[in-house]
């Protein structure tokens, strides 16, 4: 079947606005040489830990980095030729308006997408060789938003919405019919949350096909808005999310995906900000991945709680890979701290020659590696022969710090905090 048959076989076996099985394998043919079958890689670390096989869903791996190109080729190959001619327009800080520009240009669709002034750079430069217009707008992603749709009044151009519109959750639901092919015996699919469109899709193909997987979505703690819109019965706004997982970093839920996820989703659970770091950290260290914050919230919910998903094959969707060199940077270091691998010190000890090289002597006999160092001598609170010393130091673990201040405490250090 040809992309043109595809197209018009999936606009009339549709029920708008609902999305059938049906819908996502129409999307799905539509995708044939256009997005990858990622790969399904097994994690023998998480297995351990879960008491069961956990896989990795690889969208991370996809063209773009991320699972977004799906909906953005479905939503707009979907268009009417006028609405083509009309080009397209959508908001993103990432992922989405990768997506969009990549499959506008497959589809000769012109694009613009509008970018926060504070996007990441490397994001930036993508989207611009997908073949789009940017136009760099506001400082959040709530102006950019608003800068996209005057754009769309302005000019009749279409907005392409990230998440909340059937066309968009039917793509990313072939995400859901690979893992079925991939590994038929799943029980538990993890998947990140922020719209929902992601989960949405995947509760579609999946439930409809083994109506006995669980499905379990993740969000971060700081922009929640999936529990109290469930407890409402209707989709609720969370002010101000703050996490540093931006590709699920959204205030409010798709109506759309909404009463998909409220219907097909078994739980929604949290991870805390400590967890992400820690994951993006395992993903790297342990699975040789490069996944973003928001990618790596599977396994953050993996490691909160191990013994929840201990029963039968998981299979954890790391949803897109693109992060910012500086956001990994600080995240690698936040997860390194939060496991006990970093270890800040105060300690004041006699200002003499030689005093502080005895110190670092006595930290190269339980093997701390000395990242900084700050020696302090004036200073009120300090005493006359006293000086102050900060230390920033690379440990093995917990236990390794508790060896490490041990060893200060029985040289006779005064340590402060």
């Amino acid at each position: 079947m040809n992309c043109e048959t595809a197209v018009m076989s999936y606009r009339t076996t549709r029920s708008f606005p609902s999305v059938t099985l049906d819908d996502v394998r129409g999307a799905q043919k539509m995708l044939v040489g256009v997005s990858r079958v990622t790969a399904m890689e097994g994690s023998r670390h998480l297995s351990r830990l879960v008491g069961a096989p956990v896989h990795l869903k690889c969208e991370n791996l996809q063209r773009t980095g991320s699972f977004k190109l799906r909906g953005a080729y479905v939503r707009i190959s979907g268009l009417l030729p006028e609405e083509r001619a009309a080009g397209v327009v959508a908001a993103s800080a990432g992922n989405h308006a990768q997506g969009v520009a990549l499959a506008s240009s497959l589809l000769g669709v012109r694009s613009t997408v509008f970018m926060p002034v504070g996007a990441p750079l490397p994001k930036v430069a993508a989207t611009r060789e997908y073949g789009a217009e940017v136009r760099l707008r506001g400082q959040v992603v709530d102006e950019t938003l608003a800068a996209a749709q005057d754009y769309a009044r302005e000019t009749g151009a279409v907005f392409i919405h990230p998440f909340d519109h059937p066309d968009v959750v039917a793509g990313q639901g072939t995400v859901g019919l690979e893992i079925l092919e991939q590994c038929p015996e799943v029980r538990t699919v993890v998947v990140g949350v922020g719209g929902g469109g992601l989960a949405a899709g995947i509760a579609v193909a999946v439930k409809a096909v083994r109506p006995d997987v669980r499905l379990v979505g993740v969000q971060a703690a700081g922009s929640a808005a999936y529990p109290p819109s469930l407890a409402a019965g209707r989709p609720v706004s969370v002010d101000n999310p703050v996490t540093m997982a931006d590709g699920i970093k959204v205030g409010r839920p798709g109506d759309v995906p909404f009463r998909i996820v409220e219907e097909l989703v078994d739980e929604i659970v949290t991870v805390s900000e400590d967890e992400l770091s820690s994951a993006l950290l395992l993903c790297l260290e342990r699975a040789k991945m490069v996944v973003e914050p928001a990618g790596a919230s599977p396994v953050a919910a993996l490691l909160s709680d191990p013994g929840a998903f201990a029963g039968g094959p998981v299979v954890a969707l790391l949803s897109g890979g693109n992060v910012d060199p500086l956001l990994m940077q600080r995240t690698l270091r936040h997860g390194m701290a939060a496991a006990g691998r970093y270890l800040s010190l105060r300690l004041r000890l006699t200002d003499r020659p030689g005093a502080l090289a005895t110190l670092l002597g006595v930290l190269s006999e339980v093997d701390a590696n000395v990242l900084d160092v700050r020696h302090v001598r004036t200073d009120p609170r300090l005493g006359l022969t006293e000086a102050e010393v900060e230390l920033q130091l690379e440990t093995k673990g917990p236990e390794h710090c508790a060896e490490v201040g041990g060893a200060l405490r029985a040289a006779g250090y005064l340590v402060i905090g």
